[in-house]
C-alpha cells in the first residue's frame, strides 16, 4: 500500500533561470506539475508515493515518466495521450517571486475509466489540486478519486492553487474549487486562495470557516513568515525560516509534501490523537523542507532529502 497517491497535472516547467548579458532571460525545462511535484517531496522524505495522470506520447512525456520512477515515485497510474505532454511557462521576476502561462495538453485528458479504482483504495492519503479541476475530462477523473478515496475511509489532501489564466472566470473558479470541500480532511492554500473559497481576508477568521465545512487541518502558507494552521478550534502560527531565495517555485509542493510525509509515519490512523505539539513539530519541519526547495532554482530538482532537512540549520 502507498502512503500517498497523487492524482493530477505532471507537466514541464519551463523555468527562467537568469538572463544573459544581453539581458535576454534564460529558460530550462524542469519537471513539474503541483501534484507530481508534492508525490516526489514526500518520496525524498521517506514516504511510500504513486502518481495517477497523463502525459503525451512525447520526448517529455517519457522524460517525465523517468523523472518520477527515478524519485521512486510508482507510476502504475500514468496514461499516454495523443495529445502533447502540457507545459507552464514559468518567469522569474527580481524577487524571485514567479508568473505562469500554461499550454494545455495531455493533463485534462484523463479520463475517469482511466483511473484504476484499486489505486485509490490502495493508498493511506489521496492528493489533488484545482489545476485538474479546470474544463476537460480530468476534472471528473479527479473528482471520482477524491469521492472515493472519502467514502472508503482514506485521508483527502487538497491544495486549491489558483491559477487564473486556466480559468474562464473568478465566479467559475470559486464554484469549481470549493466543490470538493466536503471530501477534503487536509487543505493547504495561499491567503489569495483564502479570499477566494472564503470571501474572508481575516485569515484566521478563513480558516474557522474552512474548518467548519468538515476539513480537519487547515494549513494556510505564508511565504517567508511561514504557515498558519487552525487545527481542532484554534489558530497558530510556525514562523519561517529565512533564506536566500534563488526562486519559489514549488515550495508550497514541498512543503506539503513534508507535512503528508511526517503523517504518515504516526503509528496512529494520521491525524487520530494528533495534539498541537507535535502537529507544531510537522510543520517546522515542512518549513525547513520548503526552505531549502526556495534557496534552488528549479521544482522537483530543487527538493530536498531527508538527510538535508535533518541537517539543515540556520
Amino acid at each position: 500500500m502507498a502512503d500517498i497517491t497523487a492524482i493530477g497535472e505532471l507537466l514541464i516547467d519551463l523555468t527562467q533561470t537568469h538572463f544573459n548579458e544581453a539581458g535576454i532571460p534564460q529558460f530550462s525545462a524542469n519537471p513539474g506539475g503541483a501534484p507530481a511535484n508534492v508525490a516526489v517531496a514526500a518520496s525524498r522524505l521517506g514516504a511510500e508515493t504513486a502518481f495517477i495522470g497523463k502525459v503525451g506520447r512525447d520526448g517529455f512525456g517519457a522524460y517525465l515518466q523517468r523523472v518520477l520512477e527515478e524519485n521512486r515515485v510508482g507510476c502504475k497510474g500514468i496514461r499516454r495521450s495523443s495529445h502533447p505532454t502540457t507545459m507552464a511557462i514559468v518567469t522569474i521576476d527580481r524577487a524571485g517571486e514567479r508568473s505562469f502561462e500554461f499550454i494545455r495538453g495531455a493533463d485534462i485528458e484523463l479520463w475517469p475509466e482511466e483511473v484504476d479504482e484499486h489505486d485509490v483504495l490502495n493508498t493511506r492519503i489521496l492528493h489533488f489540486g484545482s489545476v485538474s479541476l479546470t474544463p476537460g475530462m480530468s476534472r471528473s477523473a479527479t473528482v471520482f478519486a477524491a469521492r472515493t478515496a472519502h467514502r472508503a475511509g482514506k485521508l483527502v489532501s487538497y491544495d486549491p492553487n489558483y491559477r487564473a489564466a486556466l480559468w474562464r472566470s473568478e465566479r467559475d473558479a470559486k464554484e469549481w474549487m470549493t466543490i470538493p470541500l466536503p471530501l477534503v480532511d487536509i487543505i493547504k492554500l495561499s491567503e489569495e486562495e483564502v479570499f477566494l473559497l472564503t470571501g474572508e481576508r481575516d485569515l484566521e477568521a478563513g480558516g474557522k470557516l474552512l474548518e467548519e465545512k468538515g476539513i480537519s487541518l487547515v494549513l494556510i502558507t505564508l511565504g517567508r513568515e511561514g504557515v498558519l494552521c487552525r487545527w481542532k478550534g484554534e489558530s497558530f502560527r510556525v514562523p519561517g525560516i529565512p533564506v536566500q531565495t534563488a526562486d519559489t517555485n514549488g515550495a508550497g509542493d514541498t512543503f506539503l509534501g513534508a507535512v503528508l510525509s511526517r503523517l504518515c509515519r504516526r503509528e496512529e490512523n494520521l491525524l487520530d490523537n494528533l495534539d498541537r505539539s507535535e502537529l507544531e513539530d510537522i510543520l517546522r519541519f515542512a518549513n525547513r523542507a520548503a526552505a531549502l526547495t526556495c534557496s534552488r532554482s528549479g521544482a522537483i530538482s530543487a527538493m530536498p532529502t531527508l538527510k538535508e532537512v535533518e541537517d539543515f540549520t540556520i
